[in-house]
């Protein structure tokens, strides 16, 4: 066994030269030395394996960056040598020196180019078979484990077509708690890759990954008492990664949403963000978008046949005229009214002035189908009466935005509402309802900080601080819920991922006492209120959840306000997620209640967990906003895998990260122009070159 050697900088013994192997990389055919054998049988253990194999087969240093280049460099040479010792290994059935390779295999996999080459020469047939043997079940495992780690789609979805042969490991060996960890860990992260993104995956690979298995499997090793942390975790991560596409398959696996649901008693936010976002996919599938379609008739009807008293006294103590049935139904014959004097007076500019108030005053003031007239052949085609004036005030420049936002909104095409919204706001940053077309948009971000902006403009109608609140919401509790889910350990993210929930709850509680009782988002706002209430307070909220009880009365109310007016109640993602938590709840508690205990007591980061601060989530959300400015178009906007100048640190080896897939490597390209980014190749750098030319035409 060869004795103590110098250390290098990376804590590895220096290869050595004078014996077994040359320094440089040999060319041709590679001769196993004498001895080679022997000093593989005396080490005792996997890292000293790998140790004695990378010092006799002359391998750069694999724990450093520099050494990474190297085998970018010769790898054709070092992909030999080890494919050469692999057979002799096989061959001779030396099973631990047939590990020891998969050893340095997973070792080079931190690359993710010396992956993706390593799996197109079939480093998966080679790591497989040692799972079945006892000698190598562990070595084997882990190695997954770390090649599932590093990332990689095509590695990962590969290894995810073995999740029947892991799951067989799993009820074959379900005393072995290292079994259990490292099969749970490399089937998370690689079922992840298929069902993770919100495209819906392939149905064949799908069924081939055999989801409902797994989940079963997943359930029931984390109710043993030898599940570790890092496996209970990872078993966490893989079921809520299944609720969005496969639905159906959690729903048939016993105890599964119990267990999400009961994991919102945790003492640690990340892991009830996680469980949130869970049960919100979960409900993606069977829920509608909240679109009503306005019919003044229906509402006309409704106050005509009178409100229920219990109803009307709501009203009255609010007080009528600040009503939304009173507004609309006065907003909207006023604009019969100004349509008529228009008729007679042919004065456009009064018309436009008075719809441009009316619009700011109620959301139906003027609803679809009013912007419409006889064209030829008696149909009905759309016009577009925006006032772009040149000439006149600047409450009349104001005015003509206001109408031609609206027209847009009306015709839903929203891409040109938030363009327009954004040249309105660089003339005027005080026009509240331009902020309010551009939260419209699907992009949490610049809506959230379209909506906090618009909330400060001096000149803003109720209606349209009640809708910006209701969008800041919904903005700011979707930014919460899925920055917590990615957040690691307590820095930066982990600030704004609070920062984000706390505003949204505030802004709820802003809105449930400002806004009338028949605000048709009333609805919206008290699901969201109630379920960031439950991530946010978490295990301080008693059992039966009794200080929900308040909140859940007023949505009551709000949903025999809708049906009274004529609105459909939508089964919304947000409805369905809140009756499938407040329905589960009690069960969650009694059956998973002493599980959830002993994984917070596993959870060392429970330990760290302070206080939800309001102010320290203002301060927190202040300096996000400072970011990025709304106005001028320079956002900081990163791909969601990448970021400009990244290093990761695995395997003891720190790797930049490409900017546009997130995939780490030795040897990515730097970008020409700042020399800051950096690509795995050329189509990453044209893929992500739209994101970038900004940042990098300023370098």
């Amino acid at each position: 066994m060869p004795g103590p050697r110098a250390k290098g900088k990376s804590g590895r013994p220096k290869p050595r030269t004078a014996s077994g192997a040359s320094a440089s990389i040999p060319q041709g055919a590679y001769t196993i030395p004498d001895g080679f054998f022997t000093d593989i049988d005396n080490a005792g253990t996997w890292r000293l394996i790998v140790d004695v194999l990378c010092d006799y087969l002359a391998l750069p240093d694999l724990e450093t960056r520099s050494g990474l280049k190297k085998v970018h460099a010769h790898f054709p040479e070092i992909s030999k040598k080890l494919d050469t010792v692999y057979a002799a290994a096989q061959k001779k059935g030396d099973k631990r020196l047939m590990g020891g390779i998969v050893g340095v295999w997973a070792k080079m996999c931190a690359d993710a180019i010396l992956r993706d080459k390593l799996f197109q020469e079939g480093l998966l047939s080679k790591v497989m078979p040692l799972v079945e043997y006892d000698e190598t079940r562990h070595m084997a495992l882990n190695a997954l484990s770390v090649v599932t780690h590093h990332g990689g789609l095509v590695a990962r979805r590969e290894i995810a077509r073995k999740n029947p042969q892991l799951v067989r490991l799993m009820q074959t060996h379900q005393d072995d708690a290292k079994v259990l960890e490292l099969a749970t860990v490399t089937m998370a992260h690689a079922t992840s890759a298929v069902l993770g993104n919100e495209d819906p995956p392939d149905s064949g690979l799908v069924k081939e990954i055999q989801v409902r298995s797994v989940l079963k499997t997943a359930v029931d090793n984390v109710r043993k008492p030898i599940a570790s942390h890092y496996m209970i975790d990872h078993a966490f991560g893989l079921l809520t990664s299944a609720t969005r596409h496969c639905p159906q398959d959690c729903k048939a696996t016993p105890g599964m949403l119990t267990l999400l649901v009961s994991c919102l008693r945790s003492e640690n936010l990340i892991t009830r963000c996680s469980a949130l976002g869970g049960l919100i996919r979960y409900t993606a599938n069977d829920s509608e978008p909240d679109r009503q379609n306005f019919d003044p008739h229906k509402l006309i009807a409704a106050v005509q046949r009178r409100f229920p008293d219990h109803l009307a006294d709501l009203l009255a103590d609010y007080g009528f005229e600040r009503c939304d049935t009173t507004l609309t139904l006065k907003s909207t014959a006023e604009y019969q009214r100004a349509m008529m004097r228009c008729a007679q007076d042919h004065d456009l500019c009064a018309l436009g002035r008075t719809l441009a108030s009316l619009i700011q005053r109620t959301e139906f003031s003027i609803a679809e189908g009013m912007f419409q007239a006889d064209g030829p052949g008696g149909r009905r085609e759309t016009i577009d009466i925006g006032l772009p004036f040149t000439m006149g005030s600047p409450a009349d420049l104001d005015m003509a935005d206001v109408l031609d936002l609206k027209f847009y909104i009306i015709r839903s095409r929203i891409p040109d509402a938030i363009a327009h919204g954004q040249r309105a706001i660089e003339r005027n940053p005080d026009l509240a309802y331009a902020y309010y077309a551009i939260s419209m948009g699907a992009d949490h971000e610049q809506g959230l900080r379209a909506v906090k902006k618009g909330l400060k403009c001096k000149n803003i109608t109720p209606f349209v601080r009640h809708y910006l609140l209701w969008r800041a919401v919904e903005h700011a509790g979707d930014l919460g819920v899925s920055t917590l889910q990615e957040a690691r350990g307590e820095g930066a993210d982990h600030a704004e991922g609070i920062a984000f929930l706390m505003s949204a709850w505030e802004d709820a509680k802003t809105f449930t006492a400002e806004a009338p009782p028949d605000n048709r988002h009333m609805q919206t706002i008290l699901n969201w209120y109630i379920i960031l209430t439950i991530a946010i307070k978490g295990p301080e909220l008693s059992e039966d959840l009794k200080e929900l009880a308040p909140a859940r009365r007023k949505l009551d109310i709000s949903e025999q306000f809708m049906r009274t007016i004529g609105f459909a109640i939508k089964k919304t993602q947000m409805r369905l997620a809140r009756e499938l938590i407040l329905d589960l709840y009690p069960k969650a508690v009694k059956e998973w209640g002493t599980f959830i205990k002993r994984f917070d007591e596993l959870d060392a980061r429970s330990d760290k967990q302070q206080p939800l601060s309001s102010t320290q989530a203002d301060d927190d959300l202040a300096a996000w906003l400072d970011k990025m400015k709304l106005e001028d178009g320079s956002e900081e906007h990163m791909h969601p895998h990448s970021c400009s100048h990244p290093k990761i640190s695995m395997n003891n080896v720190a790797l930049y990260r490409c900017s546009w897939c997130g995939n780490p490597s030795a040897v990515l390209r730097k970008c020409g122009g700042c020399g800051k980014t950096r690509y795995c190749d050329g189509p990453c750098q044209k893929k992500h070159w739209p994101e970038h030319k900004v940042e990098c035409k300023k370098a």
